[in-house]
């Protein structure tokens, strides 16, 4: 190949390579010039920091039913597993809301397994955007369970009330016709008046049930003495006591102190006392005594009376559950004195516990927050309540039909009727 030819070759081969990199410069310069695409966020602004921070459950579902943010209570209630809404019925109602944009709110019952209670909820679900949904689900387990205890409450009240008025009501309609029998007239008025004491004792429990039963804390503890508080407490039954010939005795350590409210602890212990007199065998010993550690203060009650069934102690400090319905008037209870202990044990930051055995007597501890020189001692239960001392829902367990031992005493011509 001669000189000439070469040098055309190079020369082509030149504007070929001059040609490529003014292209390559040309497409490097219009890339640079080119706006960055920017990508739609998946929240809108401002929505996760709001999710984290609210105390309700909430989360954020996506038009593929994927949960894209949830807050913790979420994850805690078990409403999010997988990035996928783990209730069905709050998922349907999630797919209802993005087909339609209707916000839709509703009350649902999760299940958590048959050891534990189920959560009511109220759901909330509103569209979020044209692709977000937004579900807010608050716990109202709490609200219905304080809804259950009060329908319970006023219904065990109306229950329980009916039987001293309708007995009554039957005496007066005795002593009415029994007006030309002094004898008679007397005996109906007696038993009008034993009556009376029973409605009134009834009312006045009921009152002191109601104010207590909130449970709350004690705002100002003051001190209180143990020995003061016994004694007042035995003296309430010595009536009672010493018409069994029963002896109740003061043992244990004294001058120990607590921190609490005086009138309610004198209370309790009373109903203790008031419990151990009645359902204990004429002639029989009841023992009151106080012990301590380094931050409670054990009151005991030991009685030598008819002892509880096993099966029944989880229960005996429901609001008018009695252990013998058929007994509960020859001993004047009401079935509300073990509930009021109980309330003023928790108001008090303590605990009450029981040990039975049938045939053999009872004995109730009542443990509350001590009193120490150096300082007051924190109002907290010693350890978790023991079975006995935490009851379930109340049911009406007792009879409102008017007592045998007033319509014995009745006229044959008149009926008894509740």
């Amino acid at each position: 190949m001669d000189g000439t030819t070469q040098a055309l070759l190079f020369a082509l081969l030149g504007a070929v390579l001059g040609a490529g990199v003014v292209l390559a410069w040309r497409v490097s310069e219009a890339q640079m010039h080119q706006p960055t695409p920017v990508e739609e966020p998946v929240l809108p602004a401002g929505i996760a920091t709001v999710l984290s921070v609210l105390r309700s459950s909430a989360l954020v579902v996506d038009e593929k039913d994927e949960v894209l943010k949830a807050s913790a209570p979420a994850y805690a209630f078990g409403l999010v597993r997988d990035n996928e809404v783990a209730v069905e019925e709050l998922a349907e109602l999630v797919r209802q809301v993005r087909r339609d944009g209707q916000i839709r709110e509703t009350e649902l019952v999760m299940s958590r397994g048959r050891a534990v209670a189920p959560l009511h909820v109220t759901a909330r679900v509103a569209p979020l955007s044209s692709r977000l949904v937004l579900a807010l689900v608050e716990d109202r387990t709490r609200e219905r369970r304080v809804e259950a205890i009060r329908r319970d409450f006023v219904a065990n009240v109306s229950h329980e009330l009916k039987t001293p008025v309708g007995a009554l009501n039957l005496l007066a309609e005795a002593v009415q016709e029994a007006a030309d029998d002094p004898e008679a007239v007397t005996r109906f008025a007696g038993r009008m008046q034993t009556e009376s004491a029973r409605l009134t004792r009834l009312v006045q429990q009921i009152i002191e049930l109601s104010r207590l039963q909130g449970d709350d804390p004690l705002h100002e503890p003051q001190t209180v003495d143990v020995d003061a508080t016994i004694s007042r407490s035995i003296d309430q039954s010595t009536i009672d006591a010493q018409s069994k010939r029963i002896s109740v005795v003061h043992d244990g350590e004294r001058g120990l102190q607590i921190l609490g409210n005086g009138d309610e602890v004198a209370l309790a212990l009373g109903n203790l006392v008031a419990n151990a007199v009645a359902y204990s065998p004429d002639g029989s010993r009841v023992v009151v005594a106080a012990r301590t550690d380094d931050l409670m203060v054990d009151l005991t009650v030991t009685d030598q009376g008819i002892g509880i069934p096993p099966a029944e102690i989880e229960r005996i400090f429901e609001r008018f559950y009695r252990v013998d319905p058929a007994r509960h008037r020859s001993t004047g209870g009401t079935g509300l004195g073990l509930s009021i202990v109980k309330h003023v044990a928790a108001s008090h930051g303590g605990e009450v516990r029981v040990w039975s055995v049938e045939g053999q007597g009872s004995t109730f501890t009542l443990s509350l927050p001590r009193r120490v020189s150096d300082g007051a001692a924190p109002l907290l239960p010693r350890s978790a309540p023991e079975p006995g001392s935490a009851p379930s829902a109340p049911p009406a367990t007792t009879s409102t039909d008017v007592p045998s031992d007033v319509t014995s005493d009745v006229p044959s011509h008149q009926e008894a009727t509740p």
